[in-house]
């Protein structure tokens, strides 16, 4: 029987061992070294975690739940629901940005092992897809927003930002989103087609 996946003992391990991969890189770091660093037994970190890898996805998991409780704090706001979409993909990018710089060499195993990434993300997707549609949702209720399938939008829109985060994250165009924020919500609202005099496309 697995223990509570909450409980502090393992929440330990899963910060020291954090430290330890950004410290020298996962393929640097044995279960026994995450054991003595966290002042448990070998036994110990195995009654919670089956291997290293099972440690790494855990370490993912935390990070990018303190990237869902900063966009939680986006979606509670009281701003239009146009503000909260703005606010949402920036404080989202900053967030992944300070995570894996947090992070010293997950950065590469970021890139490296995107698979493991991308399992250990899939729950995470589930929620942000939730959380996009929910403020797509209040701006179709508003008026301001005009979408006939805001899950299916959500989707996308989700999908979209991921594909900016390696470039962002290595600075190819993470000034260049900084600088040109009301730029990029222009297309993001209004898109990229040259409406006519009388306001249809």
């Amino acid at each position: 029987m697995r223990k509570e996946k909450h409980s502090k003992t393992r929440d330990i391990l899963v910060d020291v061992a954090r430290q330890l991969f950004a410290e020298r890189g996962k393929g640097n770091v044995t279960m026994n070294e995450i054991a003595v660093a966290a002042g448990k037994g070998r036994r110990t970190v195995y009654t919670y975690f089956r291997n290293k890898d099972e440690v790494y996805l855990a370490v993912i998991e935390n990070e990018l739940d303190l990237l869902i409780d900063r966009l939680k704090k986006v979606l509670a706001s009281s701003a239009s629901p146009e503000r909260k979409l703005e606010d949402y993909i920036f404080v989202r990018f900053e967030a992944i940005k300070e995570a894996i710089s947090r992070n010293g060499s997950l950065r590469s195993d970021f890139f490296r092992n995107i698979y493991e990434v991308e399992k250990a993300r899939r729950p995470i997707d589930v929620r942000e897809i939730r959380m996009i549609k929910q403020i797509f949702d209040e701006g179709v209720a508003s008026g301001d927003f005009r979408l006939n399938n805001t899950q299916w939008v959500a989707m996308m829109f989700l999908y979209s930002l991921k594909g900016l985060e390696a470039p962002y994250i290595n600075n190819n165009i993470g000034n260049y989103i900084k600088g040109h924020r009301t730029q990029i919500m222009s297309v993001v609202l209004n898109g990229i087609k040259k409406k006519s005099d009388n306001g249809n496309f």
